[in-house]
């Protein structure tokens, strides 16, 4: 039971920064249609500015402050440079210069910075908190409820706001948008500087636990694809679900098999999901007329 118990904190742990990523690709995904594998890399630039913010001597509060909104300018001039150009491309294309913009990230990060691996203290300390024979960290604590909070303010941001509801209108329908005064292209830029921006602070909550370096954003993109695929794709509700399963499922994965199984976890994720539950766990079946 203790086992049990100490494996499910961890995978709580590594699931909210699953969901913080997944919840970075609901929003622009609820936006455009687009699914932004650049998301990973918005975390890796939270944790590395933050790093070398930390260690110039600024206090890590403003350090951090200071990560989010660098990686949410840069998160703005990828839809600028990147994205709006190309509108009006297939989706599949509007994917690929994605990927192409997360590549182009990394390795300008590898020169800005180094390729070594980086931490900044916690924010409470690192005495374990014991709860029934587990042990759990505090900055674990800050990443959960930083993940809860994060997914309380978009659903209060989609369902209660003139601006959400904006963003949910220019997914479903651009022209309609447009024609009733909405303006989509303002609605993209806030939907990317707003993911990378959540992106972000996962890494600022995740780097003192995980460590970052440039090539991290990878494998929390591939995570955070599938966190939100499993809770269906565009739902905040089934990001933050997803990436707490995912999170749970590695960990148990890896205490019960084998660590060596537990990168296969999001693999089977993505194709359970596509071959039994196209639409995950929360997302609503659509029907088109042709």
């Amino acid at each position: 039971m203790d086992a049990l118990l100490q494996f499910l904190f961890s995978g709580l742990t590594v699931g909210a920064v699953y969901a913080l990523v997944a919840l970075g690709f609901t929003i622009i995904y609820n936006a455009s249609d687009v699914v932004n594998f650049a998301q990973g890399e918005f975390v890796m630039l939270g944790g590395m500015i933050t790093v070398f913010a930390f260690e110039a001597g600024l206090p890590l509060p403003l350090a951090a402050l200071l990560a989010i909104l660098v990686t949410s300018a840069i998160g703005v001039a990828l839809n600028k440079l990147a994205i709006e150009p190309a509108r009006g491309a297939p989706v599949v294309s509007l994917i690929i210069i994605t990927i192409g913009a997360s590549i182009v990230i990394r390795g300008a990060t590898q020169l800005v910075f180094d390729k070594q691996l980086h931490r900044f203290p916690s924010f409470s300390g690192d005495d374990p908190i014991h709860v029934l024979g587990a042990t759990i960290l505090p900055q674990s604590l800050w990443v959960i409820g930083g993940a809860l909070a994060v997914f309380v303010g978009l659903w209060i941001f989609f369902t209660r706001t003139l601006t959400g509801k904006a963003v949910l209108a220019t997914a479903n329908n651009r022209v309609a948008a447009q024609l009733v005064g909405i303006n989509t292209g303002w609605v993209m830029t806030l939907s990317f500087g707003l993911s990378a921006a959540i992106g972000a602070f996962a890494g600022v909550l995740v780097t003192p636990i995980t460590l970052v370096g440039y090539d991290v954003g990878v494998a929390l993109a591939l995570k955070g694809f599938a966190a939100a695929m499993l809770g269906g794709m565009g739902n905040p509700k089934g990001a933050l679900v997803g990436g707490l399963l995912l999170g749970c499922f590695e960990a148990l994965t890896a205490g019960y098999l084998s660590s060596q199984y537990k990168e296969a976890v999001a693999f089977i994720v993505i194709l359970g999901v596509l071959f039994v539950m196209p639409q995950g766990l929360f997302g609503r079946k659509s029907t088109e007329r042709v």
